[in-house]
């Protein structure tokens, strides 16, 4: 690709010679292709613009699981929901701070999103059952049968071929083109330098959000400064930086997937599902320091404040046995991430800490047992124990353009532009401002139920246009 160039928005007319479309979709991640699948099923035209060579972005970096309430293949395997409860779910883990518009919202569109991902375009989901992810009174967490974010993608990608979306790969936007209040289209870059550009009755914003861009999380998200990235290099605040130049509102900045479980070595996610389920993290000194069962958001920030930034994930063999069933924690392990202990004094030495306080700390997860951070444990941990390197990671940001119910993107007195929408990491979540909001499965809820809101909302524009 050729070199970087800053995001602008760019006034008055467009160039003569730049073809037209109906809806034009920046970004072909879970949110883009959803949002194009959509407008598929509405017979209406978009093309869709790519950065990369192929589609991929934060969602292949995933675990692939989407939260949802109310779906077919919830009630499938009797399992009751709703999406009244999806949302008290998403506002109580934000404590109440997440936008109430959106996460209505998003609670209500899911749902039939990925009914209509199934019935009209041949997903494949299931729900993940046998455990709860922190925060969710109900197994909802869909995934296709690969259980992994780049099983999802490859599967958005296969359906947008079957379906004739035009996606323009190798295709960086940098400008958005205003006129008299509205978009009118962009500009993008191509792998020579050259810059093409396209006419739009509607424009989408469904590129990701500012984790991969380091001068706006040292602005804007302190805590990580230092932390690892591991999110996709797309994440490079495009949406911001057109936000800032329109003056638009900006919401939630503060917000952000973390991750206190990355393989450090591996640079592979290692599912928190084990914590759940009975695991602890331990610090170098060999202490438990937080409650795990409260997230593995905000367990980021606790991780990174142990020394040296490092933790340790300890667990048995019947642990080790249920994380089989996740792909990423099978590579993790094939990788070597997964190391073995005989005994306390070998899990000690290969921490590196004092076996007396290693075993103070497995003599306190036993049955019945509550710790001082009030997490209660349901079982002791046997030997042979099981350990991995971890540090703490910011995966995605939560926070970007304000938008309204129909993804509509704000300007600063609250009204919206009339054809410029945004969705997923490009603009504002449900997680709240702080890494605490965050409920599993926020990134992709975003995503897909905001691709598929957007859709519906572009769809209506073109018919009010079409009937003046």
């Amino acid at each position: 690709m050729a070199a970087e160039v800053a995001p602008e928005v760019c006034a008055g007319p467009m160039p003569a010679d730049a073809p037209q479309v109906p809806v034009a979709i920046v970004g072909a991640g879970a949110c883009g292709l959803t949002s194009a699948l959509m407008l598929a099923g509405r017979s209406r035209e978009c093309v869709v613009l790519e950065r990369d060579a192929a589609p991929a972005g934060s969602t292949a970096l995933s675990s692939g699981f989407i939260p949802a309430a109310g779906t077919t293949a919830q009630r499938a395997q009797g399992i009751e929901d709703s999406a009244e409860r999806f949302a008290a779910d998403i506002q109580a883990k934000a404590r109440g701070t997440a936008a109430p518009h959106l996460v209505e919202a998003y609670a209500r569109a899911i749902a039939p999103a990925l009914d209509a991902l199934a019935g009209g375009h041949g997903l494949q989901f299931e729900v993940l059952e046998g455990f709860l992810y922190p925060g969710h009174t109900r197994p909802r967490m869909h995934a296709v049968p690969e259980r992994t974010g780049a099983g999802l993608m490859q599967r958005l990608r296969r359906a947008a071929d079957a379906a004739e979306v035009p996606v323009i790969t190798q295709a960086r936007v940098t400008q958005l083109w205003m006129q008299d209040g509205a978009a009118v289209g962009l500009g993008f870059v191509r792998p020579d330098g050259t810059t093409e550009h396209l006419r739009c009755d509607v424009l989408v914003l469904a590129c990701n959000g500012f984790g991969g861009n380091r001068e706006l999380v040292r602005e804007l998200l302190p805590e990580m400064a230092d932390a690892t990235f591991g999110g996709h290099a797309g994440n490079d605040g495009s949406a911001i930086a057109w936000g800032r130049a329109l003056a638009a509102r900006l919401a939630d900045l503060g917000g952000y997937q973390g991750h206190g479980s990355w393989a450090e070595a591996q640079g592979i996610l290692i599912s928190w599902a084990l914590m759940t389920e009975g695991g602890i993290q331990v610090n170098a000194q060999g202490r438990r320091f937080h409650d795990e069962t409260q997230g593995y958001s905000e367990a980021a920030v606790q991780v990174l404040a142990q020394p040296g930034g490092i933790a340790w994930d300890v667990f048995d063999t019947p642990l080790l046995q249920f994380a089989q069933q996740f792909p990423d924690f099978v590579e993790a392990r094939a990788a070597g991430a997964v190391r073995t202990a005989a005994n306390v004094a070998d899990l000690a030495a290969m921490i590196g800490c004092d076996p007396a306080v290693l075993q103070a700390t497995l003599d306190g997860v036993r049955p019945g047992a509550v710790a001082d951070d009030g997490r209660r444990f349901a079982r002791a941990l046997a030997p042979p124990y099981h350990a991995v390197k971890v540090t703490g990671a910011l995966f995605h940001t939560q926070g970007g353009l304000d938008i309204d119910a129909h993804c509509r993107v704000l300007r600063q007195d609250g009204s919206p532009w009339p054809n410029l929408l945004a969705a997923g990491g490009a603009a504002r979540g449900v997680s709240g401002n702080a890494v605490w909001g965050y409920l599993s499965g926020n990134g992709l809820l975003s995503a897909v139920a905001g691709g598929a809101i957007s859709a519906a909302t572009a769809a209506q524009l073109l018919s009010a246009k079409e009937s003046t």
